[in-house]
């Protein structure tokens, strides 16, 4: 007997009935009217308001020899205005896309923060990360780094504000723990590696 695929045992059918666009001004944010056909034929009416802001990568930078990884540390208002005293959140590498594919986003991004030029990086999966309201994609990446690769001072461009952290891979691990460390991205790549067994 063949598998059946999860897709197929649960098919809904979405069908649109109005797009209106509530703000765009950073990115876009629409209120979607829509028919949704359940799996057992019924059908319901839904509205939700849904932003996209265009796709992301992400990128930890680790160093087997050292056993630490490179985060940053930047100012994160939503995370202010919900409980986060200094607004200050510990975080992998990250961007949006801005029309470039994901792998020389994250070699872009890893030199505006952290200075280090990124050659090889390894894909490891990709995730949507709020699907209850954002549209977003997120692509996540790993590399391993040297100091050599470390070639520019960093900390961002513009208007960003990025600390450098180079941390034991253990402590990070552990600031998951403590709540030190409580970005989505940051904690699935650090718990992938530490899967993975790279710094055994």
């Amino acid at each position: 007997m063949s598998p059946v695929s999860v897709r197929e045992l649960y098919c809904v059918k979405i069908e649109m009935i109005s797009n209106k666009v509530l703000s765009d001004h950073w990115a876009v944010l629409r209120q979607y009217t829509y028919d949704l056909t359940r799996h057992n034929g019924g059908t319901v009416r839904q509205m939700r308001e849904v932003y996209d802001r265009g796709n992301g990568a992400t990128l930890l930078l680790y160093s087997v020899e050292k056993k630490t990884v490179v985060l940053i540390r930047q100012s994160r208002i939503p995370t202010y205005l919900n409980g986060n005293r200094d607004g200050l959140l510990i975080e992998t590498i990250a961007g949006l896309l801005d029309n470039d594919a994901p792998e020389d986003c994250v070699r872009r991004e890893a030199m505006e923060e952290t200075g280090f030029e990124v050659g090889q990086v390894t894909k490891v999966f990709e995730a949507y990360m709020s699907p209850g309201g954002v549209t977003e994609i997120i692509h996540f990446f790993a590399a391993p780094y040297t100091n050599s690769q470390k070639v520019a001072a960093g900390g961002g461009i513009e208007d960003e504000d990025i600390e450098i952290l180079e941390l034991p891979f253990q402590q990070a691990l552990e600031m998951i723990k403590s709540g030190e460390i409580k970005d989505g991205k940051t904690i699935m790549l650090l718990q992938y590696a530490q899967i993975q067994g790279w710094m055994n």
